[in-house]
């Protein structure tokens, strides 16, 4: 039930004050217990009390005090997501679904950048643990083993999703990267093209990827197959440099990629050219990012669903925050060689 009483001043306290919950409550006209709830649990609030308890909050600048929160729940609300990069779009689906599926259960997301360094994601994880953070998503399955062994001790939940391992730390949501290269070798194989090339970039699922598909065409009988490995993150600009220097190697029949950005700087660079794909040389990406579709010629690719690896990472952490799931299996999510 919802109390209130007459404001004691009809003004907001002066900018440089410390605003606290309780002043927000004194220009509303309402008890420091309805403020609350109208931020915990908006729904439980009669509109017009809502909408004075909002309108006191924009006047006087109030900002919840969350860390006290925590330390009275033993809760921080907080939930944080460790990437390799943002250079490149293709981890997007997969963030934005977690996010806001994490959001609607009342959960904020922290994102912290690797750099595809299992020394810089060490660093992160000691940082966080001490920060206390609900539960970490870390994306991919390689950690250094000083990371490894903190996680398994701490009693946060662990997602680790993009990847699949005989060893997870606590949950696994993802695909075999090993078995992409091994589909997509077969699926041109299929389409009898005969002279390869892989371009790549050098982090470890990437290559991973593209290592793969090498082994399966040799396993079919196809030997020479040049590589060029560049720095990560893939950019235009490096698969331009990488067709370049595969080039000057003979011109394959196909060039598979370890991500759709480098498949696209070679379609600008062929371009530039006057070269025509696929008729002089197809690519093949790894991706379906959003542009993969609308570049010209458009790209053939590999599917993977990122949202649905986002929202099963957070309803994993949510069923295990919420008590009601212990543990959780692998899940493995589905891939696809996608021809345009």
């Amino acid at each position: 039930m919802e109390e209130s009483y007459t404001a004691e001043t009809g003004r907001p306290p002066e900018p440089n004050d410390s605003v606290t919950l309780e002043d927000v409550a004194r220009l509303a006209g309402v008890t420091a217990m309805t403020v609350s709830r109208t931020l915990k649990r908006p729904e439980l609030v009669r509109e017009e009390t809502r909408q004075r308890v909002l309108d006191a909050i924009r006047a006087t600048g109030y900002v919840p005090n969350l860390l006290a929160g925590a330390l009275a729940t033993n809760k921080s609300h907080l939930i944080a997501l460790l990437l390799p990069t943002i250079a490149t779009s293709i981890f997007t689906d997969m963030v934005q679904t977690m996010m806001l599926t994490l959001a609607a259960a009342g959960y904020q997301t922290l994102l912290g950048l690797t750099d595809y360094s299992p020394e810089r994601e060490e660093q992160l994880v000691g940082t966080l643990l001490g920060r206390r953070p609900d539960a970490i998503v870390l994306t991919g399955t390689d950690h250094s083993a000083l990371t490894r062994e903190r996680l398994r001790r701490t009693k946060v939940p662990i997602v680790e999703i993009w990847d699949l391992n005989d060893d997870p730390i606590d949950m696994l949501i993802g695909f075999s990267h090993e078995a992409v290269g091994i589909a997509v070798a077969r699926h041109l194989l299929r389409k009898d093209y005969r002279r390869f090339a892989v371009l790549s970039a050098d982090d470890p699922r990437g290559l991973r990827r593209s290592l793969s598909v090498i082994d399966e065409l040799k396993r079919q009988g196809v030997d020479e197959v040049p590589i060029e490995v560049l720095a990560a993150p893939a950019t235009l600009q490096t698969g331009r440099e990488g067709f370049v220097r595969l080039l000057k190697r003979g011109l394959p029949d196909v060039i598979v990629c370890s991500t759709d950005t480098l498949a696209q700087g070679i379609l600008a660079e062929a371009a530039k050219r006057g070269m025509a794909i696929p008729q002089d040389v197809a690519v093949m990406g790894f991706g379906d990012l959003s542009t993969a579709a609308h570049v010209h010629p458009s790209l053939s690719t590999v599917r993977i669903d990122g949202a649905s690896i986002g929202r099963l990472a957070a309803e994993a952490l949510l069923r295990r925050l919420d008590a009601k799931q212990p543990s959780l299996p692998a899940l493995r999510v589905r891939h696809g060689v996608r021809d345009r």
